[in-house]
């Protein structure tokens, strides 16, 4: 099986190359190696590497600065995975591609299930949703895995910030009415490779294919994802001038960015888990085990 995977250096591309390892070839391209908002590189890329399988974790993810760029967001958001659409059902190839709880405008009082009425409310939200939209138009074979809050060892992340920052700083102050599930990079990666391994032996017959929410299980707001953060460092002995209590919550009303953020991100995992027959870790284990890599690596 010949994979053709996006974003290599991306927190989800990097994980990918590591799960996907075991299924088979993987051909990883980065940024500079394939220009997401340049057709023409597409194109010339998948005819020139035939895969079975396309991943495209890749994304313009700069969520504030797409309120100032939407050209560019627009580009690599929807217009390329309609592309890497359109040419997987030119080559029979299998598409994977990654979506976000910002389709929806965080104002239901529940958890969101995939068929919900999505309402985007920032640039990046309305990219990311036509790009789902262009892939189920493209017509080929496609998983689209909406996800939220994604962390990883490689790449910046908010953990990683909340690091850096309480190591500088002896007071902040973390917004704790948005309510979501932090998900490891690790986790995507894991449950790809499961869910194309069972794809590559059952086959395309009766293979479900469709759009999935895939997220950790529990949840909980930004200002106590902090806290969570901060207190692992401080009992991995790390000199942090900023203490748990030092971590004040706030409104989201009370901090002001370009770009509004869904109050409500949180995402039911039953379809995924069910069909596929996964059992998602809460939300805590995946940090933890994220935390140990980079406190022990400091």
């Amino acid at each position: 099986m010949k994979i053709l995977l996006t974003g290599k250096n991306g927190q989800v591309g990097f994980e990918l190359q590591r799960a996907l390892a075991p299924l088979g070839e993987i051909v990883a391209v980065s940024h500079q190696e394939c220009d997401l908002s340049d057709p023409t590189t597409i194109r010339r890329l998948l005819a020139e590497i035939k895969p079975q399988v396309i991943i495209n974790p890749a994304a313009y993810t700069a969520v504030d600065k797409a309120e100032v760029e939407p050209a560019l967001a627009w580009a690599v958001n929807a217009a390329a995975p309609g592309i890497f659409g359109e040419e997987a059902l030119r080559l029979g190839a299998l598409l994977i591609h990654y979506s976000t709880d910002y389709v929806f405008d965080g104002a239901a009082t529940g958890v969101y299930v995939e068929s919900d009425a999505t309402n985007p409310q920032s640039i990046y939200g309305q990219t990311k949703l036509a790009g789902e939209q262009a892939v189920q138009a493209s017509g080929c074979d496609y998983l689209i895995f909406r996800t939220s809050w994604v962390f990883g060892a490689h790449g910046g992340n908010f953990a990683k910030t909340m690091l850096r920052l309480a190591a500088e700083r002896e007071g902040m102050k973390i917004v704790a009415d948005q309510f979501g599930a932090p998900t490891s990079a690790a986790l995507l990666a894991d449950v790809t490779a499961q869910v194309l391994g069972q794809f590559k032996r059952q086959g395309r017959v009766g293979f479900p294919f469709g759009l999935y929410h895939l997220v950790a299980g529990g949840c909980t707001t930004w200002h106590e994802y902090a806290q969570t953060v901060v207190r692992a460092a401080l009992a991995a002995g790390k000199p942090l001038k900023l203490m748990t209590d030092d971590i004040l919550p706030i409104a989201t009303s009370e901090y002001s960015l370009p770009a509004p953020r869904p109050a409500n991100s949180r995402l039911d995992t039953s379809r995924l888990r069910q069909t596929f027959g996964l059992e998602l870790p809460a939300w805590e284990s995946g940090l933890a085990h994220f935390l140990e890599q980079i406190l022990d690596g400091k």
